[in-house]
């Protein structure tokens, strides 16, 4: 039976066309996912466990998810109480077909509960709604999501008065409990679809509640009536039938391509044995030949806002775009957006490779700096349910650093880590003083790479304002003079050695075309080793010949490895944190996770050590693993210090 589910409609929202192409196995599809990560990721499980609490005494409708007709017989069994409180509720009707998840019923009077590892402030009055009256894009697909619901049961019951609510974690609560968190273990070998085994049998035994919900009714009706369009050329009801049908027909939709949609589109193909949804749409609709998908396109463009406008104008390959249409703005001393836009697409029509680098601009900022310089990168996580009594929904958790030294002689020593693997334990503020440690024996420049390591300061500084820490003012000071503060802040400052971020300086003096666009560190440290004749002849050496010490690699490491004329990236060398996913799956995961900047995997890795039970090996494995990620992950910044050093000299 092919039937419309939620999740089936709302990938209709994204595209009509991904219906075509969703759960065939000929199709390459970069979304497919393996549920225990993805509760590891996100703890969506986690938080809908922990919302049926709140709804005690509920019957769970148990069965797969693909066996429709019992799921609702079990359904209307239950209905036929006048009072009751349901768990994935199953409905199905003319081809539609959803679970809810909490359905509380009081005669005809009905609560539908969704619940959402998603987070809100409760005095935000535009948390759904713009002040202009628009419906926040970010909150489109999961208040489409329960309208489709409420339609759905509306048409099994059209007796029935019902409230639509969406439960989340509320950010103005605490964790009056330690160990919240871990009370909601993930298991593959978990009790029902959440795959989550409870460690409590009612609410009381999980403190304060850290949840609430919102009314969402009159959206939802407004949603119904039109008010909110998710395509402009769909009613909410036409995109209904239309997906119904496409789905049931197995149909191609025919769907009019845009630049945003096609740009993120899963069903691309690098790999030759499965086929690509992407290039099948394209030679529909444009009639792309083989050449036409070899040719430079736009959609990788660096940050390109432009992209809608042009591609609404026919225009998709990079050899198409001219300065006035980038909109090009050349500045003395920093690469603009429009000028490094405007880099990648003229190297890249003319297979250029070489460097852009403003040496002179670049020299002076490096002359700057003081030795020895300091290399730092922190991995941090922040959930739904707290670890730790005390710490509100998404409250950041620092469980890591790394330190690499670079010594004015050339010396580079990996001088510090942190890690904290111990489930429950608060790691904040022995973190911080590792790092003050670390990092007050000199007066030597300290690096970031992006914002993450200021924010997270800044999130310990107000963690530490609210502790009773005997040290909180030393503490204090220290990040302070290594920070600078964020821009809503009430005390404001900026620390004589506040973080120099390598990526700011990488973004505004230089461009390698081998990068594609991207800024990430993951692309410019292999960028940087294929380009740099002095990289690959220092690295192609094992560490104990070349100076650098290491504390997870051993002495006869050797970074630099070529397959096939390409330099491999480091990275791709590390062990991997889960046999299951890449690092790239699990980033595409975390991508719409709230507080979350990058270190995904490591951030997956930490919760899988805080809250699964582990056997000791394990753990140790785990562990091994973060500490070769993040050092890298300052080696990497060496690196690229070592390949602007080659440029400027």
């Amino acid at each position: 039976m092919r039937v419309l589910t939620k999740s089936r409609f709302k990938l209709g929202l994204e595209c009509p066309n991904k219906l075509y192409y969703t759960k065939k196995k000929e199709y390459a599809d970069t979304k497919v996912s393996d549920t225990f990560l993805e509760a590891l990721a996100e703890g969506g499980f986690q938080v809908e466990e922990l919302a049926r609490m709140h709804y005690p005494n509920g019957i769970l409708i148990e069965g797969n998810d693909w066996d429709y007709e019992l799921l609702w017989k079990q359904t209307q069994e239950l209905l036929k109480q006048e009072n009751i409180i349901i768990y994935e509720a199953a409905f199905l009707i003319d081809g539609l077909f959803i679970r809810t998840d909490v359905l509380v019923k009081k005669g005809n009077d009905i609560e539908l509960i969704e619940v959402k590892a998603k987070s809100f402030e409760p005095d935000n009055e535009n948390l759904f709604i713009g002040k202009r009256g628009g419906m926040i894009s970010s909150w489109k697909p999961y208040l489409f999501d329960i309208a489709f619901q409420k339609y759905v049961i509306q048409l099994c019951f059209p007796q029935w008065k019902i409230q639509s609510y969406i439960m989340m974690a509320d950010k103005s609560k605490k964790a009056s409990i330690n160990g919240l968190n871990q009370l909601f273990r993930i298991s593959r070998k978990g009790e029902n679809r959440t795959g989550i085994l409870k460690k409590v049998s009612s609410i009381e035994e999980t403190g304060d509640s850290v949840l609430g919900r919102k009314n969402i009714t009159q959206i939802i009706a407004d949603i119904e009536g039109n008010k909110y369009k998710y395509h402009d050329s769909l009613t909410f009801l036409d995109a209904i039938n239309k997906f119904k049908e496409l789905y049931q027909k197995d149909e191609y939709g025919n769907w009019k391509t845009s630049f945003s949609a096609c740009k993120s589109c899963e069903f691309k193909s690098e790999d030759s044995e499965l086929k690509s949804g992407f290039k099948e749409c394209f030679t529909k609709q444009h009639n792309w030949t083989e050449s036409d998908f070899i040719k430079p396109n736009i959609f990788d463009v660096y940050f390109f806002s432009k992209g809608n406008k042009l591609f609404e104008e026919g225009i998709y390959f990079k050899d198409e775009l001219t300065e006035d249409s980038v909109g090009l703005k050349v500045e003395a001393e920093k690469l603009t957006t429009s000028h490094r836009q405007w880099l990648q697409i003229e190297k890249e029509v003319s297979n250029d490779d070489e460097i852009y680098v403003d040496v002179e601009e670049l020299k002076e900022e490096m002359d700057k700096w003081t030795f020895p310089l300091h290399f730092i990168d922190f991995e941090t996580s922040a959930v739904a349910l707290p670890f730790n009594k005390g710490l509100k929904p998404y409250e950041q958790i620092a469980f890591q650093f790394s330190h690499h030294i670079y010594y004015e002689n050339g010396k580079i020593e990996h001088a510090n880590e942190y890690i904290n693997n111990e489930a429950g334990v608060f790691p904040n503020f022995e973190f911080l003083r590792a790092l003050k440690e670390a990092l007050e024996k000199d007066e030597g420049t300290i690096f970031k790479y992006s914002n993450h390591e200021n924010t997270i300061l800044n999130a310990i500084y107000a963690q530490l304002l609210d502790s009773d820490e005997e040290d909180k003012d030393e503490l204090i000071k220290f990040i302070q003079n290594i920070s600078h503060s964020k821009s809503d802040s009430v005390v404001k400052w900026k620390g004589n050695r506040d973080m120099v971020d390598l990526w700011d300086i990488e973004k505004r003096y230089y461009y390698n075309p081998l990068t594609k666009g991207s800024n990430s560190i993951k692309a410019v440290l292999p960028a940087s080793l294929s380009s740099s004749k002095f990289l690959q002849e220092k690295y192609s050496k094992p560490l104990n010949q070349i100076n650098v010490s290491s504390k997870n690699f051993s002495e006869n490491h050797v970074w630099l490895e070529i397959e096939n004329d390409i330099v491999k990236s480091p990275y791709k060398m590390l062990p991997s944190l889960f046999e299951d996913w890449s690092e790239e799956q699990i980033e595409s995961t975390l991508s719409e996770i709230e507080d979350i900047a990058n270190g995904g995997a490591a951030l997956t890795a930490y919760g899988k050590l805080q809250y699964t039970d582990m056997e000791q090996a394990e753990i140790d494995e785990l562990t091994s693993a973060l500490l070769k990620y993040c050092e890298l992950d300052t080696l990497a910044m060496v690196m690229i210090y070592e390949h602007f050093r080659e440029l400027t000299n």
